[in-house]
């Protein structure tokens, strides 16, 4: 692993939100970040397959990588 490498690991969801948005305070991040998931394409439904709960509070690494992967990294 690269040293500016992103580091997939678990991500509070406002946590996750602030490193792709550190200008924001934190709301204004999570909805941002919720607003890009949402552009691309099945990209929520994706998430939501992976997960138990859907009002968990945090991403799980393999989220993490799949928000990665369409966004980009922070």
């Amino acid at each position: 692993m690269e040293q500016d490498e992103f580091p997939i690991r678990a991500y509070g969801r406002t946590e996750l939100a602030v490193c792709y948005f550190p200008h924001l305070n934190s709301q204004a991040a999570y909805r941002k970040l919720q607003q890009w998931i949402d552009h691309y394409p099945h990209l929520r439904e994706r998430l939501e397959a992976t997960s138990s709960n859907p009002r968990c509070r945090m991403y799980m690494p393999v989220q993490v990588r799949m928000i990665v992967e369409a966004i980009g990294e922070p």
